[in-house]
Parts: C-alpha cells; sequence; structure tokens
C-alpha cells in the first residue's frame, strides 16, 4: 500500500489527515499481521461505528501493536507539528497511537455524539487506555465539548494520567481558563512533575497563578521544604514588574537560596531593565542561565 505524503495528508480534512499520519508511522514500524489487524478494526469502528467495535479494539491493542515507542525522528515530528500546530507525539508508543487512531474512525461528524461516547470510553477505561485516550486531544474533533473530560485528568492524582493531559500537548494552553490552567500549573508541584514540558506557560501566566504559588512557597518553608526552581519560572516576571509581596521572596532566594534557584530567577527575568536583572547580572547570572535549558536545569536540580 502506497502511503501518502506529507503534502497529502494536510490536504485532508482534520480528522482524516490524522488518522493518515498516524497509520503511516504505525505502517512504518509494524509487523505485516499488526498493520493488518489495525487496519481491519479501523475499517470496521469507521463503516458501522458501533461503540463496542471502540471497546474492542482499544482493549486489544497493546497485545496485537506492541507497545515499542514511536521514536519519531525530526522530519516526522515537523510533520507532526504541520500537521497540528503544538502537537507533539514525541513520547507516543504504538499502543497509544492505535488506541488514537481507533477513536478518530469512530467519528460520524456529530460532535455531541462524540463528546458523549469519549465520556463512556474514559469512565471504563483501564489506565493505558486511559492515558492514550488523554494523549490524542490535541486531534479530536469537538474540542470545546470534551473540554470537562480534560479537566478530569488534570485532577487526576495518577502522574501518568495527569501528564498525558499536562505534557506536550497544546490543548490545555488553548481550552482551558483561567482557573482550570492554573489548577493545572500548581498541581505539578503537587504530583513532583516538572513544568517545562507544558506548552503555553509563559504565554498563560498570570498573577492570580503567581500568587498562588507564593502561597504555596511560604507554606514550603515554613515547613523547611524546598520547592522545584521552575516555580520561579511563573513568579519571576510580576515581581520584577511590580512591589508585589513576591518581589522580597525573590530577593530572598537570590541573597540566601541554591543556585540552581538563583538561576530559574534569571532564567526568567523579562526583557526590561529592572533591580532584579541588576543583581541577577552582578552574580553572573543572566549569560549562565542563556545557555541552559529548562529541562536541564531541573536535571540538575534532580543530580
Amino acid at each position: 500500500m502506497k502511503h501518502p505524503s506529507t503534502e497529502e495528508i494536510q490536504a485532508l480534512p482534520q480528522t482524516a489527515a490524522a488518522q493518515a499520519q498516524l497509520d503511516a508511522w504505525i505502517a512504518s514500524r509494524s509487523t505485516p499481521e499488526a498493520l493488518l489487524w489495525f487496519r481491519q478494526q479501523c475499517q470496521q469502528i469507521s463503516t458501522a461505528k458501533q461503540e463496542r467495535d471502540v471497546y474492542r479494539a482499544m482493549g486489544l491493542a497493546a497485545r496485537k501493536m506492541g507497545k515499542a515507542d514511536l521514536n519519531l525522528d525530526s522530519d516526522e515530528l515537523a510533520a507532526a507539528n504541520q500537521l497540528r500546530p503544538g502537537f507533539d507525539p514525541s513520547g507516543w508508543s504504538l499502543d497509544i497511537a492505535a488506541r488514537v487512531a481507533f477513536l478518530l474512525a469512530s467519528y460520524a461528524s456529530d460532535e455531541a455524539q462524540f463528546a458523549n461516547q469519549l465520556d463512556r470510553i474514559a469512565d471504563s477505561a483501564e489506565i493505558n487506555e486511559l492515558i492514550a485516550l488523554y494523549c490524542g486531544f490535541p486531534l479530536y474533533p469537538a474540542a470545546m465539548a470534551i473540554e470537562h473530560r480534560a479537566r478530569e485528568a488534570i485532577r487526576s492524582s495518577m502522574r501518568p494520567i495527569f501528564e498525558a493531559m499536562a505534557h506536550r500537548n497544546p490543548y490545555p494552553m488553548e481550552a482551558f481558563d483561567e482557573a482550570a490552567w492554573n489548577q493545572m500549573v500548581v498541581k505539578c508541584f503537587f504530583l513532583d512533575s516538572p513544568l517545562w514540558p507544558l506548552q503555553g506557560l509563559e504565554q498563560r501566566n498570570n498573577p492570580a497563578l503567581a500568587a498562588i504559588l507564593l502561597d504555596l512557597v511560604h507554606e514550603r518553608w515554613a515547613a523547611g521544604r524546598s520547592i522545584s526552581p521552575e516555580l520561579w519560572r511563573c513568579v519571576t516576571p510580576y515581581a520584577a514588574y511590580t512591589d508585589i509581596a513576591g518581589k522580597s521572596d525573590v530577593l530572598r532566594v537570590l541573597e540566601q537560596g541554591r543556585d540552581i534557584e538563583r538561576l530559574a530567577i534569571a532564567k526568567s527575568l523579562p526583557e526590561h531593565d529592572n533591580s532584579l536583572r541588576v543583581i541577577c547580572e552582578q552574580q553572573q547570572l543572566i549569560t549562565r542561565a542563556a545557555h541552559i535549558s529548562w529541562q536541564q536545569l531541573l536535571d540538575e536540580t534532580n543530580h
């Protein structure tokens, strides 16, 4: 079977384009037997439009397709972003891709029906099925009709489920209101989940979030506990602009904090001149911060 080109995939309607792209990735990484099974399930789901077919296919996906990582190369990741801006399946496995494709195949141009079906599947899914379901949110139709289910994901106390929605996913940035967004960011610190894989952190940053995180800082300090240096990424921009209480907290870290925390503050400074930037320059933090990514910074914290 000839695989469609990237240009041919992009010319398709969004849901069909997503299915075609997933099929191409799966085809190049599957055995002939697994690929035949996968395509038969997609055809059955698409033709019959019976919910039980989706349940069955999702339940068998790991056994039939395996759990090997897709390991997409740079060109494939670029194609993913062209398919849907922000779509980043770099951590996906074969069974995740297959399960998302099954859900896409079930769409019958009825957004309400799709949203209701997604709810029912999520309610009965086991953890790996649920992770796949949430990973697929950037590709699903009915984006706003399924937003309530996305909120369920960020309320989860199970880190893999939470991260399936929060990490490498453009959906929360685009769909969540401020309260839901702030809840997701704060939850990262309670689950010990990194912030750096969140998309849109700077764009969605807001004073209410900074205030919530400052309260968390005070609680952790009072208990003698440390906190992830990534927190200052959400606080420093507001402390730099105003004389809010957070400015004294940032100054305290610059005077007494760990080197990794001071680097995080320097990395979070806005471009305009301010007293915090002067201090960071005096401590020779600005240049160092510019040459370290948030992922590297957090990795150094954990070592």
